[in-house]
Formats: structure tokens, sequence, C-alpha cells
């Protein structure tokens, strides 16, 4: 029971985040790679993208791999699926 309420507090802590959460909706679309989601926020650097993929990828929102030189990055709907029940609970 410890490890689900620590991912469930991984998934929404992550979701807190507006830029992280327009992420998600990104990578739920299609596979994109890093530098395509960093080209997307022009306001933001390269290195803060990467931060919040990485926050995204702990709480298992996303999962990133690597294909040659790009690293590509998808929805993990099995995490999504953890939050929606959660939330229908509620």
């Amino acid at each position: 029971m410890v490890e689900y309420t620590i991912n469930l507090d991984l998934i929404f802590a992550s979701l807190a985040n507006a830029t992280r959460r327009d992420i998600l909706n990104r990578v739920i679309k299609s596979r994109v790679t890093v530098g395509e989601l960093a080209d997307a926020f022009k306001d933001i650097s390269f290195a803060a993208v990467a931060k919040h993929i990485e926050v995204l990828r702990r709480a298992q929102l996303v999962a990133k791999t690597r294909e040659g030189r790009y690293q590509f990055i998808s929805a993990n709907p099995k995490a999504i699926d953890v939050a929606t029940t959660a939330l229908e609970n509620y």
C-alpha cells in the first residue's frame, strides 16, 4: 500500500505544474523527441524542459527511450490509469 501511495503522490505532484501537464498532453498524442519538446517551449531552456521530463519520468507518467542519438518520450497509460482510478474513487 505504501508503494501505491508514493506513486500516486508523485503523479499528482508532477501534474501540479502547467508545463508538465502540457508536456504530458503532447506525448499522449504521439511519441516525440526531447529536442522536439524543447523547441515547443520557446520561453524556457532545454535544461528546464529536460528537468520537467525527468519529474514526469520519476512519476512514471512518461517513458524515455534512446534510439541512436535521439531520446524519445512517450506516455505511460498505466500511470495515467492509476491517477484516473484514484480520482474516480473521490
